[in-house]
């Protein structure tokens, strides 16, 4: 059994009190008190829950969700055509990958693209349920998940687990006993060579064996005491296992990615994101960076240490070149910019360096300056276009997309993917501004799929708007180290921690089919909720996504055409993946994402496997 700290009362007085003020009446009428009853009910149930595993925080943002969620519709999706998509003649590329999904992106260049081909355009709408793997654990579902051989590696925020990639029978599950913390989230493994490794939200990497799922070793990178932790999925290349650290909201959190020997956890290697400071342990040789230009950009007062640039996502490398490619999140204080001058490099960039060492090559900015929450939010796709073009191409927070040419570095297009508003307005302690996407909006953890034959880019994007007013300087200042470090307006509602969102009623999904040669768009589709889950279109002329109302998308590539959509569980915001098993190829999706910022319907988190 886990430990917990005490269950509070006042997790529960406040969603009450909001579904008083919905009902807009202070005497309860009798449709108040049925509802009140249910809400009752699902209180105890919560409760039950709350024993099962889950902590205070995930449990009582579950009993605000319960009210907030429970008039959400069912899934609409709309369809927009700007120009037609001519179709390539050619074969599909080969399955080198012999039917597996092996890294979060399928391979390290990050592409989603799969050329399995049985389940296709003619077919999809013959799909089916074929069995579902509960996890048994309310949280942010989020994994991306992998398969080996047959079998289908997930993870919760303290298990990682093996289960019949056909049959969703469960071959092993290893829990490690820790404090879930503020956010209990965890977004994948990586393998390589008989070894799966994954981060955790007590500062390690730990390595365990494929077959039984016994741990080989940990590593400590982070210490958890600064608020810092490890949620990214890792990705292995060449004996190395690369992650990083995250939460660079937090008050003197300063991001850093390592390489680690795969087969002894020893540190190759450190790199930090921003300026390392003389109180930062060295865990291992340091990555030569542009020191001088870095401290330069980053003109903070002494009292405002410099803080950010965590790095929550996966990671992309170049196997060809020996390259990694890492996106990097915001500064922080996050909102409140005046009181970090300068572009705070390397934050809101991807940063390529050298795998072997660490070392500083290039870095890719979106912003000059960031007070938005505009993380560079996903791991960027390597793509060679139908024209030629070699890409780095990312679709992050600040809801664009973005393409570079790999070679110069020169940006090439920066193209809208969703709803834009008061980019360009300054945030203010006397004025509340309204911005879109707002800071839990954008493109997410989930990034760019491309497809070749069609030579289209597709980004699954949040429209979700979000207004701050800023706190005053000195108080943004006075922040305890450690805490968080938004830098707007104190509010009494919890929910507010990252600005005020707008009611989920106005918030909607967007996906995008872009040229990957000049970004422009070709189709849209928008649904009526967010879409933040992987996106993978296939050689059978697909393209694959699920949304936060728990409804799973198989449209035509080609022109965005709904082939087969049905709501198959809770929100849908981890890894959509296709591979073989049993004989033939099928489709992985993980549901249930329960989170004090979405509000979605409360359910476990599943591993729901489709075929025909």
């Amino acid at each position: 059994m886990l430990r917990h700290e005490p269950l509070s009362y006042r997790c529960l007085v406040v969603p009450l009190s909001l579904f008083n003020q919905r009902m807009g009446n202070p005497v309860m009428n009798k449709t108040s008190k049925v509802l009140l009853g249910i809400g009752a009910a699902g209180v105890v149930a919560l409760g039950a829950i709350y024993l099962s595993g889950s902590n205070v925080i995930q449990v009582g943002s579950m009993v605000m969700n319960f009210f907030r969620s429970a008039d959400n519709p069912a899934g609409t999706i709309t369809l927009e055509t700007q120009h037609p998509v001519t179709t390539s003649a050619t074969s599909p590329p080969a399955d080198t990958l012999n039917g597996n999904w092996p890294s979060y992106n399928r391979t390290l260049t990050s592409d989603r693209y799969s050329p399995l081909a049985s389940i296709n355009a003619k077919n999809a709408s013959q799909l089916k349920v074929l069995c579902t793997y509960d996890t048994k654990v309310h949280e942010p579902s989020e994994t991306g998940p992998l398969v080996i051989d047959g079998a289908l590696i997930g993870t919760t925020a303290l298990d990682i687990y093996s289960i019949d990639a056909a049959t969703c029978k469960e071959n092993w599950r290893t829990n490690e006993k820790g404090a879930l913390g503020m956010l209990p989230v965890n977004r994948g493994a990586a393998y390589l060579d008989g070894r799966l490794f994954r981060g955790t939200l007590d500062g390690n990497l730990r390595a365990y064996d494929f077959k039984t799922g016994k741990r080989l070793w940990e590593t400590q990178v982070l210490d958890p005491k600064t608020g810092a932790i490890v949620s990214s999925a890792p990705i292995a290349w060449n004996g190395m296992v690369f992650v990083s650290a995250a939460l660079g909201d937090y008050k003197g959190v300063r991001g850093r990615i390592y390489a680690i020997a795969a087969d002894t956890g020893k540190i190759i290697w450190e790199t930090y994101t921003v300026p390392k400071q003389p109180e930062d342990p060295d865990r291992g040789p340091q990555g030569t960076m542009p020191f001088e230009e870095m401290a330069k950009s980053w003109q903070n007062p002494p009292d405002v240490p410099i803080s950010g640039g965590g790095s929550w996502t996966s990671y992309t490398l170049d196997p060809v070149k020996g390259h990694l490619f890492v996106p990097v999140g915001n500064p922080s204080p996050d909102f409140a910019d005046e009181v970090r001058p300068g572009p705070n490099f390397f934050t809101n960039t991807v940063l390529e360096l050298d795998a072997k060492t660490g070392a500083y090559i290039r870095h890719y900015p979106i912003m000059e300056r960031d007070w938005h929450d505009w993380d560079v939010s996903n791991a960027p796709a390597l793509v060679t276009t139908r024209g030629g073009k070699e890409l780095v191409t990312f679709a992050p927070k600040d809801g664009h997309l973005y393409g570079f040419d790999r070679n110069t570095g020169q940006r090439l297009y920066r193209n809208p993917v969703t709803r834009i508003e008061n980019a360009d307005v300054k945030f203010s302690t006397t004025e509340t501004v309204h911005f879109c996407p707002g800071a839990v909006g954008g493109g997410e953890w989930n990034g760019v799929a491309f497809d070749p034959a069609n030579n289209l880019l597709f980004t699954g994007q949040d429209e979700w708007c979000s207004s701050v007013k800023l706190e005053a300087e000195a108080k943004v200042i006075a922040t305890k180290d450690g805490a968080s470090w938004m830098g707007q307006q104190a509010s009494a509602n919890p929910l507010n921690s990252m600005g005020q969102q707008d009611p989920h009623s106005k918030w909607a999904g967007w996906l995008y089919a872009s040229d990957a040669d000049t970004g422009a768009w070709a189709w849209r589709a928008k649904t009526n909720y967010p879409i933040i889950s992987g996106v993978t279109p296939t050689a059978g002329g697909i393209v694959m996504f699920g949304d936060l109302g728990g409804n799973f998308y198989v449209l035509d590539s080609s022109n965005g055409k709904v082939l087969w959509n049905k709501k198959i569980g809770g929100g849908i915001g981890g890894g959509v993946i296709t591979y073989t098993a049993g004989g033939a190829q099928k489709i992985a999706v993980v549901a249930g994402l329960v989170s004090p910022i979405w509000p979605t319907e409360i359910t476990s988190g599943k591993i729901i496997i489709l075929g025909q």
